[in-house]
Parts: structure tokens; sequence; C-alpha cells
């Protein structure tokens, strides 16, 4: 008989989850040559972003706690891809 594997949630990470709201909501994008993930300073993509992480945050995570990661890890992001040249 065949046996199924419990799948794993698609992210794992407190942080991991943060990103994949910044990104939903537009607040961040990734430098398509070099994958880093930047800010697009948008205030209102993070007011978004950050409405998202309060009305849903994860299992067992009190709101105001993954509001406190999706600021963090905005605060971790830079608005220039570290590789890519200055624009002049």
């Amino acid at each position: 008989m065949p046996t199924t594997k419990e799948r794993r949630p698609a992210i794992r990470t407190l942080r991991g989850w943060a990103i994949s709201v910044l990104q939903e909501a537009g607040a961040i994008r990734e430098c398509e040559e070099h994958g880093w993930m930047r800010d697009r300073a948008d205030p209102h993509a993070r007011k978004r972003a950050l409405d998202i992480a309060r009305r849903n945050p994860p299992a067992g995570v009190p709101p105001e706690e993954a509001a406190a990661e999706v600021r963090g890890v905005l605060d971790s992001i830079g608005d220039t891809c570290p590789e890519c040249p200055p624009e002049d």
C-alpha cells in the first residue's frame, strides 16, 4: 500500500513568512539579476504588509509579534542591490 508523506509548510520560519507577506503587499521586490531583496520604499505597501501581518499572523504567533517581524525584515533590506553597479 502506498504511503503518503506529510507535506511541510512552504514557509518554515517567521522571517520567511514575513518576506512572503512583504512581497505579496508589494513592499519589496527581488533584483532580477542577482536575487537580492530590495525595499520599494512604498509607504502604502508597507502599511498593507503590516495590516496583513496583524490580521493574519502564522499559527501560534501573536499579531504584534508578526508585525514586529515584518518591520524587522524591512529594516534589514536596503533599496539597492549590493551587486548591481551604482546608477549615475
